[in-house]
């Protein structure tokens, strides 16, 4: 398969909700779409990088440099038989993570289409479908957010996420039990508290919640590790795994009981399936992750979360969760029982709808070998 031209997209999407976490508010979703042509075919990818650097180092603008300078002239006019070539590529030039699983998740799109394969199946998935849940933000008041979660609730999602931080905890999460009672729950701090706010961790051991995602500094498995032995409710790790080596530091040290799994931040697929792998031999439950992502980017974690260790439940929401109209149809929809279905169609298994994409397109180039 030979890489014949290449096209970067910073797309805007506005959010249906804005989504407010420890680290900040967004109410746009920005990011950059990654189409590669060969062979008559052409394979779509999304690095959901976003305008600021605040879950990781990337932003659009980074990681647009880093595709048109650096990764994609290693890629064009190259012959690969398979995308497990291309992380190789690009091992030299340091972290870019999700610039670089923007590209990988093209790869796989293209491959998983020439080989007549629905991208679920090219992966090693086994499941027709998944068990999803929602995330949701930091509100105004509790009360709204009370209302947020009796609406998905509703709609049948099968576990609810809420984002703390310090002062916005264990009251937040106190309410939503008296309120839902023994619905699955989890929160997710991002990096918000030290070792020495352990006690209000602590604390929320009380509401028998799935996990505790990140509650540390993202670069500190030391440190969770001491926390993760006071607490009786699992630490999940997210921004502290960024390759599969870290995910076998943080097992070894006792860092975290549950692994949180995005291709974007891992670097791409290849390195999502290597991280499950590993996990799973260890006897780490893992789940999938979202990162706001249009529908290409969405398609490509279904696919991911097929796979047989991701045994909680994903945040791969409905399209209508977060996009008045999305990138791709059919749109990504909740089915009644609390689950999405896992398509079985070549490649993506959604079609890609370019005048949509080019709605919400800010900036564009096309790229050939030089």
């Amino acid at each position: 398969m030979r890489i014949e031209r290449a096209e970067l997209r910073a797309v805007e999407l506005p959010l249906v909700f804005p989504f407010e976490t420890s680290f900040g508010r967004e109410d746009i979703k920005a990011g950059i779409l990654v189409r590669l042509f060969a062979s008559g075919l052409e394979g779509w990818g999304e690095a959901p990088v976003s305008r600021a650097p605040l879950y990781n180092e990337e932003t659009v603008g980074t990681a647009w440099h880093v595709l048109e300078e650096f990764i994609l002239p290693r890629l064009l006019g190259r012959e690969l038989s398979h995308p497990q070539e291309f992380p190789p590529l690009v091992r030299h030039l340091r972290r870019h993570h999700m610039a670089k699983a923007g590209v990988e998740a093209a790869l796989w799109d293209l491959h998983a289409q020439a080989n007549r394969l629905p991208l679920a199946q090219a992966l090693g998935g086994t499941r027709d479908w998944i068990e999803v849940g929602v995330s949701l933000g930091i509100e105004p008041s509790i009360d709204g957010l009370l209302q947020r979660v009796e609406a998905f609730l509703k709609r049948g999602y099968r576990r609810i996420k809420v984002k703390i931080k310090p002062g916005w905890d264990v009251q937040v999460v106190r309410r939503i039990r008296q309120v839902f009672g023994s619905i699955r729950l989890q929160v997710d701090a991002n990096s918000a508290y030290t070792l020495e706010q352990a006690q209000v961790l602590r604390d929320l051991d009380d509401y028998d919640l799935l996990l505790i995602e990140q509650p540390l500094g993202e670069d500190d498995i030391v440190d969770h590790a001491a926390l993760q032995a006071q607490l009786r409710t699992s630490i999940c790790l997210d921004e502290s795994i960024v390759t599969p080596d870290d995910a076998r530091k943080a097992i070894a040290l006792g860092s975290c009981r549950i692994i949180n799994i995005k291709a974007a931040r891992l670097g791409g697929l290849t390195a999502a399936v290597a991280t499950h792998d590993l996990c799973r031999d260890a006897g780490i439950t893992v789940w999938c992750g979202g990162l706001l992502e249009t529908g290409i980017g969405r398609a490509a974690n279904i696919a991911l979360a097929s796979l047989p260790n991701f045994t909680l439940p994903a945040d791969l929401s409905a399209s209508d969760r977060y996009f008045h109209e999305d990138v791709i149809e059919p749109a990504v929809t909740l089915n009644n029982d609390g689950t999405v279905t896992v398509p079985q169609s070549p490649g993506l298994g959604f079609q890609v709808r370019v005048k949509r994409v080019d709605e919400c397109t800010v900036r564009k180039a096309e790229f050939r070998p030089r």
